[in-house]
């Protein structure tokens, strides 16, 4: 039992290590913007093969976007060997992300698992490999995403072929049409950025006003009557 204990204080230590020296040598801020990313493995050269594939295992559990990844290797290879590696990098992270979950911190996460994953974990306990794709198909890769498989019953091996099948459509789109799609971002004006933002809230606000509404009629509804004569 000690040396169990003692084996996860270990590893929560490397990761936080980890971390630290990341972000001392700026590495950290390198992987948060793709054309950085971009920029430092081409200067690799052939090594930047096995620095974007350990960098994205060993950072994007942690915090750093699996998208940054993504975008930075359709933007530096042909799409063949960008879907390769960005394949490759993902399911490493996800396995990452699962095993320290499971091995390390299963107490500490469960609590901390947001709701709209929790509700699944009915479904995962009767449909394992199916809702496995299904969230991995939509949700892609959050560390969250990791962590809620990894305290979850779901075995390794469902998990890891689950998430393999789920991963293939968005990473090959983003793979094929990420260079371009880059591109066009990165032209569009500010004030075009700040109108989608402004829409997005008044969206929001719309969205929030009609639920409040709706609830506020159900209370109405389902509140009993009240008797003029007690």
């Amino acid at each position: 039992m000690t040396g169990r204990r003692n084996a996860k204080i270990a590893a929560v230590l490397a990761v936080v290590a980890l971390l630290v020296v990341a972000q001392r040598l700026g590495i950290l801020a390198q992987f948060h913007d793709p054309a950085q990313v971009k920029q430092s493995l081409v200067a690799l050269g052939g090594w930047g093969y096995v620095v974007f594939i350990v960098s994205y295992a060993l950072l994007q559990p942690f915090g750093i976007p699996g998208t940054v990844f993504v975008v930075a290797a359709a933007l530096i290879w042909p799409w063949p060997v960008a879907f390769a590696l960005s394949m490759v990098g993902t399911m490493a992270a996800s396995v990452v992300g699962f095993s320290f979950a499971r091995f390390v911190a299963r107490d500490w996460i469960e609590e901390r698992i947001p709701a709209r994953f929790r509700r699944y974990d009915e479904a995962l306990s009767r449909r394992a490999l199916p809702t496995v794709v299904v969230l991995r198909f939509v949700f892609w890769m959050p560390p969250l995403l990791h962590a809620f498989f990894g305290v979850s019953k779901v075995r390794f091996s469902t998990h890891f072929w689950g998430s393999l099948l789920g991963y293939v459509v968005p990473l090959l789109a983003m793979s094929y049409f990420g260079e371009k799609l880059f591109g066009r971002l990165a032209n569009v004006a500010g004030s075009t950025w700040a109108g989608v933002a402004a829409l997005a809230v008044m969206l929001g606000v719309f969205i929030w006003l009609l639920r409040r509404r709706r609830t506020s009629r159900t209370r109405e509804v389902e509140a009993p009557a009240v008797n003029p004569e007690s």
